[in-house]
């Protein structure tokens, strides 16, 4: 969705045979990195971050930031507000996989990791099939990434989060990103096809283990995850915080809100508006032509006391560079996009049981119309279950308000990662997940 990147995006290094996770974990960046078994049987991924720093996330939805001590030790801070929480941290030697997390003991959950390289056209991309160990048939998920332009292979917490489910998980460089080949790209067609590439590459290296298999995309991958879903045959999809709206409709509803949450009426609406037409044209151009239109519109409003809320998504770029840095970077962050792309005709042709997990108070991606679809989608027969969460943005955050407006990510909701698991092993939702107000469809 957003063009800009997120604050949890980085990178990994391949590998090239099957192992145990901690193995191929020690000869790629800390070894710390990994998912543990608490002593109180609760389950926790480690994972890189930025500056040096790493990140745990729990399946409660709790996370936080580990920053190193002199003395080798590690301090947390609550979610992304860098505020201590209070949890200590230390690590074993590499070779004992262990770990003292907020006075719990843990030990490294053992996972079977590939790491391969396939193909998707003329293009090789760098990927990675855990599995929880056995030989027992499993269910698969495919990880779809979103607009992010680093390694998947890095960041991607539920890479370990499902297979210590008793989920197999395939993560994949997007093209142009990580150790994978090609031209970074967000046009959806490609991306698509890269999926089913993985979806094949899935199976064949899970072999008789392969059980149920399936997609799951966040933000951009909820245009990428279903549009896949038409080439190849598939037993599930979840999106989270995606849209059944275009990218241009996206930015629209996006600076629609950021008026009106701010407590501007239908006139302001109206001529903020204005710029997104104005950015609109720049963007069909493919970064090309527009930009006296943009200066013309932002010289009218930039005095207006409304414009400092114009954000869009978008649009915000376009609002914060010069455009000379527009017409730098936009292309390469866009490069491929569809603007105008429709996702209703592949929803209207799909019969896949879908899951959709959604932020009620996302501006990144506001949900209104989105919803409004997927329920007439679901009154029509379709197989969509929907779940929205309270006091949740993009990236399905609970977020705090700072003193000077902005949000500070601090967890994700109880209930996000147990819902998917349960509709990945179990093909429906079963009782509550947190707060989330649940649409279920009536296969």
């Amino acid at each position: 969705m957003n063009l800009l990147n997120r604050p949890w995006t980085a990178c990994w290094v391949m590998l090239l045979a099957w192992q145990v996770a901690a193995g191929a974990e020690d000869s790629t960046r800390d070894c710390q990195i990994g998912i543990y078994r608490l002593s109180d049987t609760t389950v926790l991924d480690i994972a890189p971050s930025d500056a040096g720093r790493l990140r745990w996330r729990r399946l409660d939805g709790t996370s936080g930031a580990l920053t190193r001590n002199d003395d080798g030790t590690w301090r947390s801070t609550r979610g992304w507000t860098d505020r201590p929480d209070g949890k200590r941290v230390s690590f074993s030697s590499c070779d004992k996989g262990e770990i003292r997390f907020g006075g719990l003991d843990g030990k490294r959950i053992p996972l079977s990791v590939s790491d391969v390289r396939f193909d998707s056209g003329d293009t090789a991309l760098a990927g990675r099939l855990l599995m929880p160990r056995g030989w027992k048939p499993v269910p698969i998920v495919v990880l779809v990434h979103g607009s992010e332009n680093m390694s998947a292979r890095d960041f991607y917490a539920l890479q370990r989060l499902f297979p210590a489910a008793g989920i197999g998980a395939f993560v994949y460089d997007k093209r142009g990103t990580g150790d994978s080949g090609g031209q970074y790209t967000q046009n959806y067609e490609v991306l698509a096809q890269d999926a089913v590439a993985a979806v094949r590459e899935a199976q064949r290296l899970a072999g008789s283990r392969a059980g149920r298999i399936g997609f799951q995309g966040s933000s951009q991958g909820g245009w990428v995850a279903p549009l896949a879903a038409t080439m190849t045959s598939v037993d599930f999809i979840i999106v989270g915080y995606g849209l059944a709206v275009s990218p241009v409709e996206e930015d629209r509803e996006a600076m629609v809100l950021d008026m009106t949450r701010h407590g501007f009426g239908p006139d302001v609406v109206k001529q903020a508006l204005e710029i997104a037409d104005a950015t609109e044209a720049i963007l069909v151009s493919h970064f090309t032509s527009g930009f006296d239109r943009l200066a013309a519109v932002r010289a009218k409003y930039e005095h207006e006391p409304w414009f400092k809320y114009v954000h869009g998504n978008y649009s915000f770029l376009m609002l914060q560079l010069s455009e000379a840095d527009v017409r730098e970077r936009g292309p390469k962050l866009a490069r491929g996009i569809i603007p105008h792309y429709d996702p209703m005709p592949v929803l209207r042709s799909l019969d896949t049981p879908q899951l959709w997990i959604l932020g009620e108070d996302d501006i990144d991606a506001p949900v209104e119309e989105t919803l409004r679809r997927l329920r007439a989608l679901a009154a029509d027969g379709k197989p969509i279950d929907i779940a929205v969460f309270p006091h949740a943005e993009h990236g399905l955050l609970e977020y705090e308000v700072a003193a000077d407006g902005t949000r500070l990510s601090t967890r994700n909701p109880q209930g996000y990662f147990t819902m998917m698991q349960d509709f990945i092993l179990k093909g429906r939702l079963i009782g509550a997940y947190g707060r989330s107000r649940l649409s279920l469809s009536a296969r």
